[in-house]
């Protein structure tokens, strides 16, 4: 008896849309170092603009909920702004003119894609507690994955990641207060080769031990996102 294919939780008309996009976008061989990632994790993963996110989301086997910016979780007029003046034209380093021209095509299709997504939207203020409360559950429920693209991308994306944001430390440390050594996998998407390369696990538990400080411990899981994807020097291990 064949096992039945892995899909993700999503609603009947977003799995049409993947359908689509499946015949544009080809499935990247997905390599495990270290084993599938169980449910109840957190994924660390470059970003490479639009594609590792769209990677995972049509062709990954494990379940996953994504971290995203609240502004692509807003409505048309947000995902429009979001769009033009900060991906296209920050990010991609495109001409703001072409940045909102394209925008206007493209901001229905991407506000549509971002509805199906389930995504947990997070904030740089306040708000960010309810980024950490909803991820928390999600951790406890045990029924997905949390993917993170933690670079810093203000300059825009580079093959060579520059830094990452510690906010999804904050999470696991939360997490760990409560009883849950929540395991980290760090990912990179190789689109030359369409490759996923997944490294072995780490617990939070081993990371606290090595570390005194949450940027530490970004820098570390920096340099081994680094390292899987080939960008990166030696990868050292936590003494």
């Amino acid at each position: 008896m064949k096992n039945k294919k892995f899909k993700q939780k999503r609603k009947v008309w977003f799995r049409a849309l993947k359908g689509i996009l499946k015949i544009f976008i080809k499935k990247p061989t997905f390599v495990y170092k270290g084993g599938k990632p169980t449910a109840g994790s957190i994924i660390l993963s470059n970003h490479e603009g639009a594609s590792s996110p769209l990677a995972l989301e049509l062709y990954s086997d494990f379940p996953i909920r994504m971290w995203g910016t609240y502004e692509m979780n807003s409505g048309l007029k947000s995902v429009y702004k979001y769009l033009s003046n900060v991906y296209f034209h920050e990010k991609q380093h495109k001409n703001l003119h072409l940045a909102r021209f394209i925008s206007i095509f493209a901001c229905p299709f991407v506000n549509l894609f971002y509805k199906g997504l389930n995504l947990i939207p997070t904030y740089r203020d306040v708000r960010l507690y309810k980024t950490m409360t909803e991820s928390i559950k999600t951790i406890k429920d045990g029924q997905d994955n949390i993917v993170i693209f933690p670079e810093n991308s203000d300059k825009g994306y580079f093959k060579h990641l520059k830094s990452f944001y510690a906010g999804f430390v904050v999470l696991a440390h939360r997490l760990f207060k409560a009883g849950i050594d929540v395991s980290i996998y760090v990912a990179y998407y190789k689109t030359e080769t369409r490759e996923y390369v997944f490294d072995a696990p780490i617990y939070f538990s081993e990371l606290n031990s090595a570390f005194t400080s949450k940027n530490e411990m970004a820098g570390y899981l920096l340099e081994k996102c680094n390292s899987i994807g080939g960008n990166g020097l030696q990868e050292k291990t936590p003494a």
